[in-house]
């Protein structure tokens, strides 16, 4: 996990690096193809199969739109904010995970934690204010990424019994290039630039696989991560990716949250810490064993 949290911001970065260089719809399209050909070849030499029930794979299919999407939106708003600003926005994703696990799975949601959430917003609105001033609706895009993610790792949680995790990665990289390239054949650029292809020169093509590369490295290890120890333990380190974002910000970007956006972050960080904190806390009481009876 923690090699995420350092792999994740590189990615990101990479991505904001090329995001003047290369239009949206191709940029995507890239991060998918390079996925597919990285873990495809590893599906096939280690005894796995990209074979599933009907039902995993329509969640597959529904995964990997929400997957494209999330990532779409991610890059775009790196194209206006800050990297330490657009991950921390995003990171208001756990609190809106844990209210859509009360509506769509029932699990249960104390006072104490409702008011986390709350406190969560609040330090996320602290982090939005200074860059929508600054950049307008972009500012907003990292919370459709959180919306999008939260349903995200809802559809995962749900098929996670179902499917080798290597192998949903790849069929998910051999799905996003499918539903993309067409996109690329047909689309151009009068009606958004963005849709525009060029052919990008050999300098950006190093940097274009690097992207692709440790964006399917950072999931593949925290896909490991999970194997070998529980959610409980795993998911207080993912917020060591605002503080490694915040870093790879200032070393490639000169940027660095200002006042109000990192007490922000620093609201947001407590705020889900304290949630995950209770979560293990009433875990640990509902594992107890029963007093004998009397």
């Amino acid at each position: 996990m923690l090699g995420f949290c350092l792999l994740a911001p590189l990615g990101d970065a990479l991505a904001k690096l090329l995001g003047g260089q290369v239009p949206l719809s191709q940029l995507v399209f890239f991060r998918f193809a390079i996925q597919a050909a990285i873990l495809l070849p590893i599906v096939r030499f280690s005894a796995r199969t990209l074979r599933m029930s009907r039902r995993a794979f329509g969640f597959t299919v529904i995964r990997t739109v929400l997957h494209t999407l999330g990532i779409s939106m991610m890059f775009l708003s790196l194209r206006f904010l800050p990297l330490a600003d657009a991950v921390a926005i995003a990171f208001v994703m756990p609190f809106l995970l844990l209210l859509l696990g009360w509506a769509f799975l029932g699990e249960e949601i104390g006072s104490r934690r409702l008011t986390a959430c709350a406190v969560g917003f609040v330090g996320t609105c602290m982090v939005i204010q200074p860059s929508f001033v600054a950049v307008g609706w972009a500012a907003l895009l990292p919370l459709g990424v959180a919306v999008n993610f939260s349903f995200f790792m809802l559809v995962t949680r749900a098929m996670r019994a179902d499917v080798d995790p290597v192998s949903m990665q790849a069929m998910s990289g051999l799905l996003g290039t499918l539903l993309l390239a067409p996109l690329l054949l047909v689309a151009d650029g009068s009606l958004w630039e963005e849709f525009n292809t060029i052919t990008p020169a050999p300098a950006t093509w190093g940097l274009i696989l690097a992207m692709g590369g440790v964006g399917t490295m950072a999931h593949l290890v925290m896909t490991w991560s999970l194997r070998y120890a529980p959610t409980t333990t795993l998911a207080p380190m993912q917020y060591l990716e605002i503080p490694f974002s915040t870093l790879v910000g200032w070393l490639v970007f000169k940027d660095f949250p200002n006042g109000l956006a990192l007490g922000g972050i620093g609201v947001t960080i407590a705020a889900g810490l304290y949630i995950i904190w209770r979560e293990q806390r009433l875990g640990r009481q509902s594992q107890r064993p029963a007093p004998p009876a009397a």
